[in-house]
């Protein structure tokens, strides 16, 4: 009778601390979600502290440029940070402010804008032939056109993770 009611104890709070965890969310994290649209396949999936980078990487085709993309993970959301559009003779780009570069993605030309805090839930990647774009996130890389194929789309979602997800993902 005694081993029941202890078995029992433990189930209850094994069960208590399940529910627990759905419903308390902490601060302080972000679940990062990289979906391929077609077919749902999911090519990354990790849970991180604030603070955390997320770079992207690709080939402006247009330009000719290399960019990269730096965003930072602050509670249920991703950051962008910094953008560098980067010439091939490795010269350094032009420092920019935060409220030039909506233009400078679609006219061109080297720039490197840092600070810029637009915060983004969730983002969708459309791969072309040209650019081999690639996320990382901590110590994985993905490569979306690996994984999606030209014309492909990714489907990059944030949300703040549950307290389970947060144990489980160190």
């Amino acid at each position: 009778m005694r081993s029941t009611l202890i078995g029992l104890f433990l189930w209850a709070a094994f069960l208590g601390l399940l529910l627990v965890s759905q419903v308390v969310i902490p601060a302080g994290y972000t679940r990062i979600e990289l979906v391929a649209q077609e077919g749902g396949k999911r090519i990354l999936s990790d849970v991180v502290p604030d603070g955390e980078p997320v770079t992207l990487t690709w080939r402006n085709s247009l330009f000719g440029l290399d960019v990269t993309e730096v965003f930072l993970a602050r509670s249920g959301v991703l950051v962008q940070d910094q953008v560098t559009f980067s010439a091939p003779d490795g010269s350094p780009p032009p420092r920019v402010s935060a409220r030039d570069i909506d233009d400078l993605y679609h006219t061109g030309g080297a720039f490197d804008a840092r600070g810029l805090c637009r915060p983004f839930s969730r983002i969708v990647y459309r791969i072309g032939e040209i650019g081999d774009p690639k996320l990382r996130v901590k110590k994985k890389t993905a490569a979306l056109k690996r994984e999606a194929g030209f014309g492909g789309r990714v489907i990059l979602a944030t949300s703040r993770p549950a307290l389970h997800e947060i144990i489980f993902h160190r």
